[in-house]
């Protein structure tokens, strides 16, 4: 008999007694005209990390029940984004993306609001840094590890699916650690929303060394193109490299394309197996292709040792736990920008009224910060009212550049150093910049 593997998210529960009052949602009470935040109630600490369009700060709340609480703060040009009406779509979609989905292992937005020329999303603070940094550290990962990490990243891709969320930028840099350990996907920019069973999409996004070939290709993709990245993301960590890289973007498009792939010998067969399995460049013959998804890849013999019910309580024990000195450590993140002093530079920008009018509905207080105002016993739901289809059609679509992080050039392991090294995110973004979106 199957077990259901999906966390209970629509409704936060506790005993209910005479005393207990349920409220009833409405846009009163999941966010109250009483919350209003901006900038003055965050202090700035570090910076985390840059992309094309702000920055990523650690900040420590200032004002209400959780002051003194530190969180990831992701501040957004609007003048940079409304020059491009797909732009202006990918970010209202991540914001989006980020209130609708609750999962163990996708970190949480906790807030959002804007000025009068900025975005802001407040976003957990996860300690642990990128898993990238700590795979650069390793050089490379034992299978024990790697199986942890990737038990944890399908039961997140297999929650998005359900959704209709394909995630499209799984990579090293945008897998988090909490304090603890364990993972959280960050980075919804390049999500893309209402991919059903059947339905496929063309833009061209992604970071190319794990694309998959459909979508280099611009044949049209699904939610497959998550499970090749899988297998790329689970061969960089066994091995120390993405499979396929060249000296150039088409160079390494062409391996990805036409290239056999090449395992190490000392790869065990299961992980081998796998790997192939995910990698195979006729999505039919994909692992997880088909209607069964994630749940191809759970019951694969790579997993045999995995009770996925204890995955998804957390009760694995995470191989690499973060040595953090306190809550607001940054050890886990890159010195270029943790060194650097934080400034928010002075919204001095002026938007017209229509333009700021794209940008309407934007703010968001999350439903467990709510409840920690309420008094008395009361039952609240986990999330915020779902949005009409109508409500839905009106909040843009998606893809947004993703806020790269600065990374250090890896060791190339000696079976593989023909290969050239992988570009820097920076590089990948002026590669990717100006390709033609069909």
């Amino acid at each position: 008999m199957g077990v259901d593997l999906k966390p209970e998210l629509s409704i936060n529960k506790q005993p209910e007694n005479e005393d207990s009052e349920t409220i009833q949602l409405c846009e009163g009470n999941v966010n109250p005209t009483n919350i209003r935040l901006g900038p003055q109630d965050f202090e700035l600490k570090k910076v985390l990390g840059k992309g094309g369009y702000g920055k990523v700060f650690q900040v420590r709340k200032t004002s209400g029940l959780d002051a003194n609480n530190h969180f990831a703060m992701k501040v957004l040009k609007k003048a940079s984004i409304v020059t491009n009406q797909k732009d202006t779509a990918h970010t209202r979609a991540e914001r989006n993306i980020l209130e609708a989905v609750k999962h163990p292992f996708i970190v949480e937005l906790v807030y959002a609001f804007q000025t009068g020329g900025k975005l802001y999303l407040i976003l957990e603070y996860l300690s642990g840094g990128e898993l990238f940094m700590h795979l650069e550290r390793e050089g490379i990962f034992l299978e024990d590890t790697t199986c942890f990490y990737l038990s944890e990243i399908i039961l997140a891709l297999e929650h998005l699916h359900s959704l209709g969320i394909i995630y499209r930028d799984l990579k090293p840099e945008n897998i988090l650690l909490d304090s603890k350990g364990h993972v959280k996907l960050t980075d919804f920019g390049l999500c893309k929303e209402h991919i059903q069973e059947g339905i496929v999409t063309h833009t061209f996004c992604g970071t190319i060394e794990y694309m998959a070939p459909e979508i280099l290709t611009r044949s049209g993709h699904g939610k497959a193109v998550d499970w090749w990245s899988l297998g790329a993301l689970m061969y960089d960590m066994l091995t120390g490299t993405p499979p396929f890289t060249g000296e150039n973007r088409k160079k390494t498009i062409e391996t990805i394309l036409k290239a056999k792939l090449s395992l190490p010998g000392y790869l065990t067969p299961d992980a081998r197996d796998l790997i192939r399995r995910l990698m195979k460049r006729q999505v039919a013959l994909r692992l997880g292709s088909g209607p069964e998804d994630a749940a191809a890849i759970r019951a694969h013999q790579f997993f045999k040792h995995i009770v996925w019910e204890d995955v998804l309580a957390r009760r694995l024990e995470p191989p690499i736990k973060p040595i953090l000195r306190s809550e607001d450590d940054v050890s886990q993140f890159d010195t270029k920008f943790t060194k650097q002093i934080p400034v928010d530079s002075p919204d001095d920008t002026t938007l017209s009224e229509s333009a700021n009018l794209i940008f309407q509905g934007f703010t968001y207080v999350a439903p467990s910060v709510l409840e920690d105002m309420q008094r008395g016993p009361r039952v609240f739901p986990a999330r915020s009212p779902r949005r009409t289809a109508r409500q839905r059609e009106e909040h843009y679509r998606l893809a947004f550049p993703k806020q790269t992080h600065g990374i250090l050039a890896r060791a190339t392991p000696p079976h593989l150093q023909n290969f050239a090294p992988r570009p820097s995110p920076q590089d990948e973004m002026m590669d990717i910049q100006g390709l033609p979106i069909v």
